[in-house]
């Protein structure tokens, strides 16, 4: 059954957003202020296509805080991505550039405000991650990075990548820590089960502290579903 409500879902998500990327293309070219709206209309319609042919929702304990905050979120699969832009409202994105240079969809995600980030670039991709973070929250928007680089398995802690502490120090915002356990419903592939995904808000970590504390601070909250 789960395999079946899998296909389902994957045959009515992925022709939707293409749609989604066309209609945004065509909105943001005369009404670029309709960007964000329209990205957060598409995850709206994940959210529910979810819960409707798959069976999976999400419980969110406790609450994103408005405006500029560094949010650093456990990553398990796709779904947190499309959820995170629902339950923060938009936030500015730290992603690999490889997704922001897929045809049209690359396109909309760059109008949207992502921040991409060449791996391969070293020194320079961070440099040009921190000013792309420092424009988004001077903005007012809140930046999401997934302090671990990838995606990982249900139950896995790897050491945070640099990357994290460079765009803390850079910023000098306070960290909203989010533990997502979403890969043991969500796990690579097509297969998808029924259950819930939890999304619990840590303690707001404060800015200026040391990289080894805000490091072990962060890691142990973005992990702490992981039993």
């Amino acid at each position: 059954m789960q395999l079946a409500r899998s296909l389902i879902y994957a045959l009515i998500f992925y022709p939707a957003t293409l749609l989604y990327v066309l209609a945004g293309i065509a909105i943001t070219l005369v009404r670029p202020s309709r960007t964000r709206a329209l990205v957060r209309d598409w995850t709206v319609f994940n959210h529910k296509l979810a819960k409707a042919v798959l069976g999976i929702s999400s419980a969110v304990e406790g609450a994103i805080p408005s405006g500029a905050f560094l949010i650093a979120v456990k990553h398990e699969s796709m779904y947190e991505t499309l959820e995170m832009v629902r339950i923060a409202d938009t936030p500015a994105i730290v992603l690999k550039r490889e997704l922001s240079q897929i045809p049209l969809f690359g396109w909309l995600t760059r109008r949207y405000g992502v921040i991409p980030v060449d791996r391969s670039a070293g020194s320079r991709a961070l440099r040009e991650m921190m000013a792309a973070g420092r424009e988004a929250a001077a903005a007012g928007r809140a930046v999401i990075i997934y302090p671990e680089g990838t995606r990982v398995p249900h139950g896995t802690s790897p050491p945070l990548r640099p990357g994290f502490a460079g765009l803390y120090r850079a910023l000098g915002l306070p960290v909203v820590p989010v533990a997502v356990d979403s890969g043991h419903l969500w796990p690579k592939g097509l297969l998808k089960r029924a259950g819930v995904v939890h999304f619990r808000v840590g303690d707001t970590i404060p800015a200026g502290l040391k990289r080894t504390e805000v490091e072990a601070r962060v890691h142990t909250a973005i992990n702490a579903l992981n039993s």
